[in-house]
């Protein structure tokens, strides 16, 4: 049963219930969808808890570029865990019900990692750079002390930026249907749900997408010029694809991530006729690839890691 009290005073909001609708259109497919998703899940878990392991068990990758790499690896765990597992529980036992106080923090942690996995993809594109056009200082540039700063300030920007969302979610009332069309908390879905001017909720929104996808895209692509300068000055066709070889699994994922929020949010602001579930399924396709893709392209790429791994595999045979 909806819940359609009138919740004036932001300290009523903590008695709220909301109820995710899973893929609108698709509810009675949710046993066939979960299959897939699970898959992706399992693979996200076990690729990137590999790849934390590999790399703080292997000595010889104590380095700057797999330093990176296990932000990015932890990045997609800390997502895949915050918004998977509600999904199948909504498809396989039809737990549709979710606090209010749970959605808020599910938000948090959904938007923050989020922003995390894009300043993390910006890191990497900076390690890419030094190690391309400046090696011979690559070791005393990307020193421990900076790789830990660039981190830190990762998570505060991230956390920074989306901790201003839950406050401004829970100064609103909502005395409409309580029921997101969605598999999770996302902060536009439940904006929509209240009832009061929530222009600024929105502009905020919008302006936090657009300048983390914009500026970081920007320095990206940025660096990405200057290594292909520096790559196309190189004398021999060898030198240049070795050089762009050891770009090639950052670049990947950084397709892996922007591509689907981009046209996912293009998709939710000018596909007016595009059916609901369209939209949910790339909404999720952006947190639920990458994950399961960043891992198996590193391992593949990256011979440190496919020889590391190689090896462990090996050992338990014997």
């Amino acid at each position: 049963m909806l819940l359609h009290v009138n919740f004036s005073a932001s300290s009523n909001t903590t008695a709220l219930v909301f109820f995710l609708t899973g893929i609108p259109g698709l509810e009675a497919m949710h046993r066939w969808i979960s299959i897939p998703f699970s898959t992706v899940f399992a693979i996200a878990l076990l690729g990137n808890s590999t790849l934390l392991y590999v790399i703080k068990t292997e000595p010889s990758l104590h380095k700057p570029m797999f330093y990176f790499l296990s932000m990015l690896a932890l990045t997609d765990l800390v997502l895949s865990l915050t918004t998977v597992p509600k999904m199948l529980s909504i498809f396989w036992f039809n737990a549709r019900e979710i606090t209010f106080k749970a959605c808020l923090v599910q938000m948090f942690f959904l938007h923050s990692f989020a922003i995390m996995e894009s300043a993390v993809l910006l890191a990497m594109a900076f390690d890419r750079y030094v190690a391309v056009c400046n090696p011979l200082r690559y070791s005393s540039i990307l020193t421990n002390s900076l790789i830990a700063k660039i981190g830190l300030l990762a998570l505060v920007r991230a956390s920074g930026l989306v901790l201003p969302l839950p406050f401004l979610l829970r100064r609103l009332p909502y005395c409409r249907s309580h029921v997101i069309s969605h598999c999770y908390c996302e902060h536009m879905a439940v904006v929509k749900l209240a009832c009061a001017d929530t222009r600024f909720n929105n502009i905020y929104g919008i302006s936090v997408l657009f300048f983390i996808v914009g500026l970081d895209m920007l320095c990206i692509g940025h660096s990405y010029l200057m290594i292909l300068r520096t790559v196309l000055s190189l004398a021999t066709k060898e030198e240049r694809l070795k050089a762009l070889g050891t770009c090639l699994a950052h670049i990947c994922a950084i397709l892996f991530f922007y591509i689907p929020v981009v046209l996912s949010s293009v998709i939710h602001r000018f596909g007016y006729h595009i059916a609901p579930h369209v939209h949910i399924l790339m909404a999720n396709l952006y947190l639920l690839f990458p994950p399961m893709m960043n891992p198996i392209v590193y391992g593949v790429k990256t011979k440190e890691i496919r020889e590391r791994v190689l090896t462990a595999f090996s050992r338990k045979r014997l």
